[in-house]
């Protein structure tokens, strides 16, 4: 299936402000990306520690096997599995840090 098909069932795609910052995230530097994978994993303070025990299962399972734009690197299937486990509260906010940080190409938006 092209990745087109499956853009409308990406866990994200619910919530346009997550979508809008995953995007950005996805198009942006690699120094963005390592800036923004930081401030992710600082959500593990608010993920039980069931959730992050499945995190790592995944990581295992998906790392440089899977056809996502993050599955290459590990820490990055970390931090947006941190995120998509999160509660919508706490997503919400961090897409919204995520997505001011992003378009400042700013990495102090991203301090909690």
């Amino acid at each position: 299936m092209s990745e087109q098909a499956n853009k409308g069932k990406r866990w994200y795609d619910k919530d346009p402000i997550l979508k809008e910052a995953l995007e950005l995230l996805r198009l942006s530097t690699d120094e963005q990306k390592e800036q923004a994978k930081d401030f992710m994993l600082q959500l593990q303070e608010d993920v039980a520690q069931d959730v992050i025990e499945r995190i790592y299962q995944i990581v295992t399972q998906y790392q440089g096997k899977g056809n996502r734009w993050y599955d290459n690197d590990p820490v990055m299937i970390r931090a947006v599995e941190m995120l998509r486990q999160a509660d919508p509260k706490t997503q919400r906010i961090a897409a919204l840090k995520l997505l001011l940080a992003l378009e400042k190409g700013s990495s102090s938006a991203l301090s909690k």
